[in-house]
Order: structure tokens, then sequence, then C-alpha cells
């Protein structure tokens, strides 16, 4: 399994209700809920379709 190196928003402050995304690996952009267990699933898109999200309007 892919090692993952998970970050949060710097919006996200103090709080640990957050998405955390990790962009370390080549090919893929995960993403996972923060208040979930290290075990959890984890959503994993191409750099394209994560690129598409985060700018949709």
């Amino acid at each position: 399994m892919p090692k993952f190196d998970f970050v949060k928003s710097s919006y996200s402050q103090l709080a640990q209700e957050c998405v955390e995304v990790a962009r370390n690996l080549p090919g893929v952009v995960a993403v996972r809920d923060s208040k979930t267990p290290p075990d959890a699933p984890i959503l994993r898109l191409s750099p394209t379709a994560w690129r598409a999200f985060t700018t949709a309007r």
C-alpha cells in the first residue's frame, strides 16, 4: 500500500473535522476525512480529476 503524506488545510486551524489531502505520490491525489481511523477508506483521484473538483464552480 502506498504511503501517503496527508496534510490538513491551513483553514482548519485546530478543528479535527477536516479533509486531508496527500499529493506526494505521482499520478494520484489521495483524500480522507481527518476524524476517521488511519485504516479507513481513502478516495484516490487523478491529478486532472482533483484539479477539476477544486476549480469547479
